[in-house]
């Protein structure tokens, strides 16, 4: 120990010969650690998400303990540490509501300890904004790691895709064509082994803009989470990890516009979530980069969606694996793509694609036979969407992209539930389903309610979508032609809260164009009348969450989180 100026950020705690050293390396003692572990050497922090609350990322301590293994095999101090972990599945209202709250705690824990570098270990949705948002606050060498998607869903002789075969089996429920004791028995076909959902939903798209940002190593979205070869990916980025300390290859270097740029583009080509809207927005707000919708209309609005997958497509990320992973679709976007930004690895994007191969032209689609002609995501404006509003095309009904229909309003949530079943629902296949107040404060947390289920009446008559509007999410794993995050959202006085049942309202992807048929002046007489919903919550971390949280075209976050602190050295504790 010496009292020489520190090399790395971890040295302040562990290299002082004084009390304070004496303290931090001690209690560091009592876990078996030697002395040649404090000798300068850099400490890599391992940002766990696993959870058994969190059934995607519960295989974490396995793979963290293969990330280690690279960390001391590169001459690392490997040190892992819990965070908030957001399971999709069982939290409720939405884990969206906590996404916040979970990078705040990454990014205190991050600045407050002996770190150098940090490994994010994500799966499960909303892990991964999380942790990168909280990382990116911090700006130290990091690079994040995915858990890997389920193997393919098996029931009957047919392959089930989590979350997209839900929806479909429902609906096939409420209208007679499948029995309750079908849908119960698939279960246990359709979650088969440890991993996150194998279709292309948020947590697959999100491994996706990982990997396309270039903040992780090449087939970090496909492996499959029982694959061994996620195992060795793993060791490689411990090792991979501690080579970035020693560069200094801080987020910022990585997280470029042009990061940014090709992800939004990638996110068209995989027929990625419209979720991914909402988390590159706030990841870019944290690390300064100015990225608006208007960015993700202009880039995805001539990308061919080109992965095979559901919900779009046919096939599920398995298949992907094999058919050479997302390196094949980026390789085929060509100079689509900045080729020259940085990865974590330390090579160009060009560099990490250059081999890439496809294996499979029908899950990986070449550009002259795409799945869809545009695979990037709609960015809509009007009276209806001052602030905008999304929708998926290539999950959409295509003879519905251009569509006038009559309003059929729900206020909220509680109000679509009590009164979509009712057989005497004054609704038509062409009219449009209109949710209110189901937005980031709404709700409130931004819940995916937004890809409503049609009324059994209209499913009875074969009718499988309808344009359905609201200012909610919707899961990456659903489908349809559903016009989402519309903003203003309706509890803050956007005009959405201000339909009424039988208004017209004209839907036109091609331009762009979601427009509410009612004058200005009446606009203004319902407004005037109009009252704010009352905040459910009014204590705690809801509190604050309803009193901070910026709209959907901002990306979500708390007003008060953009931007980056960095990780200057904390004031001791003693």
């Amino acid at each position: 120990m010496s009292d020489q100026k520190p090399k790395y950020r971890s040295a302040a705690w562990f290299g002082p010969a004084d009390r304070d050293g004496f303290i931090h390396r001690s209690w560091m003692r009592n876990q078996g650690f030697p002395s040649h572990l404090f000798d300068g050497r850099p400490v890599i922090g391992i940002c766990n998400t696993w959870s058994e609350l969190t059934p995607c990322n519960a295989h974490f301590r396995d793979l963290a303990e293969h990330v280690k293994r690279g960390v001391y095999e590169a001459g690392g101090f490997p040190v892992e540490f819990p965070v908030t972990s957001l399971g999709e599945t069982l939290m409720r209202p939405t884990t969206m509501m906590f996404r916040n709250l979970a990078s705040m705690d990454v990014e205190e824990s991050i600045r407050a300890n002996p770190m150098d570098g940090v490994v994010l270990l994500v799966g499960c949705d909303k892990t991964t904004p999380a942790l990168m948002m909280g990382a990116a606050s911090c700006d130290l060498p990091t690079l994040a790691l995915s858990g890997g998607p389920m193997l393919n869903g098996k029931y009957k002789g047919e392959e089930l895709g989590s979350g997209t075969s839900v929806w479909e089996f429902s609906e096939a429920v409420r209208a007679g064509d499948m029995s309750l004791q079908d849908f119960m028995e698939a279960e246990a076909g359709m979650s088969r082994s440890v991993g996150h959902c194998m279709t292309m939903g948020t947590a697959s798209t999100m491994a996706s803009m990982v990997e396309s940002l270039g903040m992780g190593l090449p087939m970090n979205a496909a492996i499959p989470a029982a694959d061994s070869r996620r195992n060795v990916l793993a060791w490689m980025v411990g090792r991979r990890i501690v080579d970035m300390v020693h560069e200094d290859l801080k987020m910022s270097k990585i997280l470029t516009r042009e990061a940014f740029e090709n992800a939004i583009i990638v996110n068209g080509a995989i027929g990625g979530s419209t979720n991914a809207v909402v988390h590159l927005l706030a990841l870019a707000g944290r690390i300064g980069v100015d990225i608006t919708l208007d960015d993700w209309d202009r880039l995805g609005r001539d990308i061919p969606c080109l992965a095979n997958l559901r919900p779009s497509g046919k096939y599920l990320m398995e298949d992907f694996y094999y058919a050479g992973g997302l390196p094949a679709i980026m390789k085929s976007l060509g100079d689509r793509l900045h080729g020259d930004v940085l990865t974590v690895n330390g090579r160009t994007m060009a560099d990490n694609i250059a081999d890439a191969e496809c294996y499979n032209d029908d899950v990986i689609r070449p550009l002259d036979n795409p799945l869809a002609e545009n695979g990037g995501i709609a960015v809509l404006r009007g009276n209806l969407a001052r602030g905008g509003a999304v929708l998926k095309p290539s999950a959409a009904t295509e003879a519905l992209l251009s569509h006038r229909g009559r309003a059929v309003v729900f206020e909220d949530i509680d109000d679509y539930k009590a009164r979509v079943d009712l057989p005497d629902l004054d609704i038509e296949p062409e009219d449009i389903m209109v949710l209110k107040n189901c937005g980031p404060r709404g709700y409130p947390g931004f819940p995916e309610v937004g890809n409503m289920a049609l009324p059994p009446k209209i499913l009875a008559r074969g009718i499988t979508d309808m344009v359905r509007i609201s200012d909610a999410r919707m899961s990456g794993t659903a489908y349809g032609t559903v016009v989402l995050h519309t903003a203003p959202e309706a509890a803050v006085g956007g005009v959405l809260a201000l339909v009424q049942n039988g208004d017209m309202i004209e839907l036109d992807v091609a331009n762009r164009r979601l427009h509410l048929d009612v004058s200005d002046a009446e606009l203004e007489i319902r407004r005037a009348a109009w009252v704010a919903p009352e905040g459910e919550f009014d204590r705690g971390y809801q509190k604050l969450y309803r009193e901070h949280v910026n709209q959907a075209d901002q990306g979500v976050d708390f007003d008060f989180l953009v931007g980056c602190s960095g990780a200057d050295v904390p004031r001791d504790s003693h």
